[in-house]
């Protein structure tokens, strides 16, 4: 554990999430706010009581709530954030230094995409990860288990991946993750180390939740927007520019778009950005791989 706090030396937020993923279950265990969410349940406190003891300032006190509440929302509509809780961004500096990137693919398994993406990493010799959605994954199951036979990662990416996922309470949040870590277990035989919300869209409510399920939040590097991208030399090059040792870079085989000639834009990018991955000398890995000691 010392050894992968010197590794996230200089990207303090990460420490956390990363610490977490390397050795589940060896998390404090108590929850720590971020400084912007302390610093929001202060300012709840401080309206309430000043509300009470100056009743004629209840305006400013609901001013300020709501541009507190403004703010959140905003912070929560940022994937790549790490105001609202720890959210690993490129993997640690350990991994960086073995010249390893992570690809990771969302919203599968496809029954008819996610196969045509294993064998396309299994003729480059890779490993990735994929953030499956895990009412998808019972009607999968046997793919998802062909996932984990190959040796790549199946990590929670929420139960029926709904648009208000950031609009849930504590409870819903927590029912929403625990659900889906439990037919991905089932489906997997591993637990999933990871969580990724749908679109990447969270509320500050969600790192506490996360924390005491013992998961790491995990967002990218850069995405190629593979969803609504009908070419896959554009999502390609989105995918590939600066692309360099420690990188998570995001795609989907599910939801994913299709080209003019009806193929999913993924199976048309991926080629080409493993060929860039491998005129760069870098090794695509799984999460769980990268984070091992």
């Amino acid at each position: 554990m010392e050894r992968l706090a010197q590794d996230v030396d200089g990207f303090p937020d990460a420490q956390p999430a990363l610490a977490a993923a390397a050795a589940p279950g060896a998390r404090p265990r108590r929850w720590r706010p971020t400084p912007l969410i302390a610093g929001s349940l202060g300012l709840h406190g401080i309206a309430a009581l000043g509300t009470i003891a100056m009743p004629d300032v209840w305006p400013w006190a609901l001013g300020s709530i709501a541009a507190d509440h403004l703010l959140l929302g905003t912070l929560g509509l940022l994937p790549r954030t790490s105001s609202l809780g720890p959210n690993m961004t490129r993997l640690p500096a350990s991994s960086a230094r073995r010249g390893e990137i992570a690809l990771t693919f969302d919203d599968g398994p496809d029954p008819e995409v996610t196969p045509r993406v294993l064998d396309i990493l299994a003729e480059h010799g890779c490993r990735a990860t994929f953030f499956c959605i895990a009412d998808r994954a019972r009607l999968q199951a046997d793919l998802c288990r062909e996932i984990a036979r190959r040796g790549h990662g199946i990590e929670n990416h929420s139960l029926v991946h709904r648009g208000t996922f950031p609009c849930l309470t504590m409870r819903g949040i927590r029912r929403e993750i625990t659900s889906a870590q439990a037919v991905l277990t089932e489906v997997a035989g591993r637990a999933p180390r990871f969580f990724r919300p749908p679109a990447g869209l969270r509320n500050p409510l969600l790192d506490p939740v996360l924390h005491h399920l013992d998961l790491a939040l995990v967002s990218w590097t850069r995405r190629g927007y593979d969803t609504v991208a009908r070419n896959g030399g554009v999502v390609a090059a989105r995918l590939t520019r600066d692309l360099g040792a420690g990188d998570i870079l995001l795609l989907h085989d599910g939801h994913a778009a299709r080209t003019v000639r009806g193929v999913p834009v993924v199976l048309e990018a991926l080629p080409r950005v493993l060929d860039a991955v491998r005129e760069r000398a870098l090794r695509p890995v799984a999460l769980h791989e990268a984070l091992a000691p």
